[in-house]
């Protein structure tokens, strides 16, 4: 006789309990969903690129830091390319000044800085002249269209900064000060973006306008989220539909299947908003992978119902018999599932700690539904399940050749799986924030079409002589324009442009000696530095002073350095190269990089680095809960190392096939880890029900017959699921799906071809069937 386990009775006696009081369980549990998921409605997308980097990164840090004394950086760049192939025409200067003017009617704006507002120096007698390069451009004639061209080709901090090295294309800058409360401020200051382009488009036909900065990027990720939102969950919906209509084979099944995981991703969704997640393209994901792991538990008690009804069983004692045998894989696929998205919260990126929170609260919801509300809705649905061939089925004839070869089969997947894992280390870390997006997204059009004229990004390097004032200190000075110098001795493969204050200092030395060439050069004299710079600010007009060069108690001053787009291994390089240079000759004075490309160019390594720890307790409250739900050290012991070869394995294809990953890396490996436990857990679960009944080889086929083709079909689900993530306007998440998604397809392998295998091969107790006994 069958001898009935612990988890089996338990299963059996829920099953029991919500059939019995399914009529108020069923009405109760879809209400309870539903008041969960009103936190929802709070949920907001995050409206700033700083979401990314946790409040202990050093490098946030020492943005944030820099931020404060200098102002933020945060911008929005129109990019004016003429189709005359110049900017220096009466029509483009018009054009130009039109969006200067209104580009300070930008929500938060608090500077705006372009090649008509620029303001031009020159000396007049002992007196400074400070003022706009253009002032009217409906009053300029050839000969001062000319003058322009002449003095901005000249002024290095127009040529190469504001205008293009060949004259071609020219930005107007907007510096923004958005609030941390204000919701999805950087979208709404887009779209007021796009309102001024089109009416400068429409008053100067022939310009081509592209927006870029900061407060772009962070209205981009909004966008990418919500493109993927509209059309990838439809996506995925449709996927599992199909492939829940082919495996259950009953409408009602279908439908009792899409409402646990509408149900379970509700609650999701619900419990993100009650905990005050920020939307970003990536928590946004969490429907997607809540739907894809969702089915699959539903999927796996369909299976079992489908499997008893075929042997006989009335419905309602096929639901019972099926909930009492998945009872335990189900809980404990489940739970190593939420652990690996729990572990999520390691990572160095709060994004992903949403993602997995959210993740983790629905396939709770998943597992909870799936053996209470699931057998209750089945056992009031019409089910109707034709008797099954066991002879003709798929997975019954893949167990005879693993029992007819087990240590050829087992050996082949071992090897092909351990020969890919040896390409690990020719992966590449690569984050560059300027390939997160798809060509399609109207900022990855901008940022394609700025690059070549200006650039991708800045570095801002922050150089203290250590005291107040001291920054008007010649031998400092003389220090800036050293470095600066050294930059652009980069320029070309690294270094678009150099911005120093350097380059101010020697400009009104120049000037206020009456223009002579002989004065371009740093002043001598500390106080008449100071006196300089005192005289030029109070020449500025209202919002173009230097407080975004020089801090308030001048104490420090930030050289800026535009960026080509780097990848990530150069941007640390060139990052090395200047800090050893500075190292050298920058006198003992303070220095410092940062900016955002400065953040993107580590975030990858930080959280890898942030997510081991993470990922080595994944693997040991993995190791413990199937030690302790198998009651045996070597099953769990079998079981992490059996799942960590396809996860490996899969990282080795992508080194083969793509070579990079960026800092969605970080969060594969627990993803992956929690959803292939799932095929092991079922594979053993079933097989050591069996083998207490019989031997080796009807062990497998018992394993085949009633976790085969349930595995097959979540396999389906799960890879096609992740890799509708592939076709993601965000490449972190495409990146992320993919690799899972390969996971996923290499973890069946292993547990329907290397795991029985194993089995076949190492457990040859020789214990017969008793006589009349069967396995159920």
């Amino acid at each position: 006789m069958t001898h009935e386990t612990f988890s089996e009775a338990l299963g059996r006696r829920v099953a029991g309990w919500s059939l019995r009081w399914r009529w108020a369980l069923l009405p109760a549990v879809v209400l309870a969903c539903v008041a969960i998921s009103y936190g929802a409605s709070t949920l907001r997308f995050a409206g700033d690129y700083r979401v990314f980097f946790g409040e202990a990164n050093p490098d946030f840090i020492a943005n944030e830091t820099a931020q404060g004394r200098f102002g933020k950086a945060d911008n929005l760049a129109f990019v004016v390319i003429p189709e005359g192939g110049t900017v220096f025409t009466q029509d483009a200067l018009a054009a130009v000044h039109a969006l200067t003017e209104a580009a300070w009617r930008l929500p938060y704006v608090s500077r705006v800085d372009s090649l008509t507002n620029f303001q031009h120096t020159r000396g007049q007698g002992d007196d400074l002249i400070v003022e706009p390069l253009v002032d009217d451009p409906a009053a300029l004639g050839d000969a001062d269209v000319a003058r322009i061209e002449a003095i901005a080709k000249a002024e290095p901090l127009i040529d190469g900064f504001v205008v293009s090295p060949g004259g071609e294309a020219t930005v107007v800058n907007a510096i923004v000060q958005f609030p941390a409360d204000v919701p999805n401020i950087a979208s709404l200051a887009k779209q007021a973006a796009r309102d001024i382009r089109a009416q400068v488009q429409a008053a100067h036909p022939g310009l081509e306008i592209h927006m870029t900065g900061v407060a772009s990027l962070s209205a981009a990720f909004e966008e990418a989220g919500l493109r993927d939102s509209a059309t990838l969950i439809p996506a995925v919906y449709g996927i599992v539909l199909l492939v829940m209509a082919l495996v259950m084979r009953s409408l009602s099944a279908v439908a009792a299947g899409l409402l646990v995981i509408a149900l379970a991703t509700l609650v999701g969704m619900g419990a993100g908003g009650w905990t005050g997640v920020l939307l970003t393209p990536i928590s946004l994901s969490a429907p997607i992978i809540i739907l894809t792991i969702a089915v699959a538990d539903a999927i796996h008690l369909v299976a079992g119902v489908r499997t008893k009804m075929a042997d006989g069983l009335a419905k309602r004692e096929a639901v019972i018999e099926a909930t009492a045998l998945n009872f335990a894989p189900i809980f404990i696929t489940s739970l190593t599932t939420v652990a690996g998205f729990l572990a999520l919260n390691a990572s160095d990126s709060p994004p992903f700690h949403h993602l997995g929170n959210m993740s983790a609260a629905g396939i709770a919801a998943a597992w909870l539904l799936s053996v209470t509300f699931l057998p209750a809705l089945l056992s009031v649905l019409p089910l109707r399940f034709g008797p099954e061939r066991a002879e003709a089925s798929p997975s019954v004839r893949v167990a005879e050749a693993v029992i007819a070869h087990p240590r050829k089969i087992a050996a082949a997947v071992f090897a092909a799986m351990a020969g890919l894992t040896v390409l690990l280390p020719s992966i590449e870390l690569n984050d560059q924030w300027s390939g997160y997006f798809d060509p399609s997204l109207e900022f990855r059009q901008a940022i394609d079409a700025a690059d070549p004229y200006f650039g991708s990004d800045q570095v801002e390097f922050i150089l203290d002589p250590g005291a107040p004032g001291a920054v008007t200190e010649p031998a400092f000075l003389r220090t800036v324009d050293a470095f600066a110098a050294w930059l652009r001795a980069e320029e070309g493969e690294s270094v678009a442009h150099v911005y120093a204050l350097s380059d101010v200092m020697k400009r009104l030395n120049y000037n206020l000696n009456g223009d002579d060439p002989a004065f371009f050069a740093m002043p001598e004299d500390r106080q008449l530095a100071g006196q300089y710079l005192l005289v030029y600010e109070l020449s500025l007009p209202r919002g173009l002073d230097l407080n975004d060069r020089v801090d308030i108690d001048r104490r420090s001053t930030r050289v800026t350095a535009t960026m080509r787009d780097l990848s990530t291994e150069e941007t640390k390089a060139f990052l090395q190269r200047a800090e050893a240079w500075f190292a050298q000759n920058g006198n003992g004075y303070g220095f410092e990089a940062t900016g955002s490309k400065v953040l993107f160019a580590f975030v990858a390594q930080r959280n890898i680095e942030a997510s081991f720890e993470g990922a080595l307790i994944l693997v040991g409250a993995i190791f413990v809960i199937l030690a302790i739900a198998f009651r045996s050290l070597t099953v769990g012991l079998l079981s992490v190392v059996q799942n960590a070869l396809p996860i490996l394995a899969t990282f080795g294809i992508w080194a083969l096939a793509v070579g990079q990953v960026g800092f969605s890396v970080a969060a594969v490996g627990a993803v992956a880890v929690g959803l292939v436990v799932d095929f092991t857990v079922h594979v053993l679960a079933k097989y050591l029900r069996a083998r207490r009944e019989g031997d080796v080889a009807d062990a497998v086929r018992f394993t085949f017959r009633t976790a085969g083709s349930a595995i097959f079909a979540t396999t389906v689900i799960l890879a096609s699921g992740f890799a509708v993530l592939a076709f993601s306007a965000f490449k972190l998440n495409a990146d992320l799906g993919l690799l899972t998604a390969l996971a996923v397809v290499l973890a069946m392998a292993a547990n329907l071809l290397l795991l029985p295998g194993l089995l076949l091969v190492f457990d040859r107790r020789a214990r017969r069937p008793e006589p009349g006994a069967q396995v159920a």
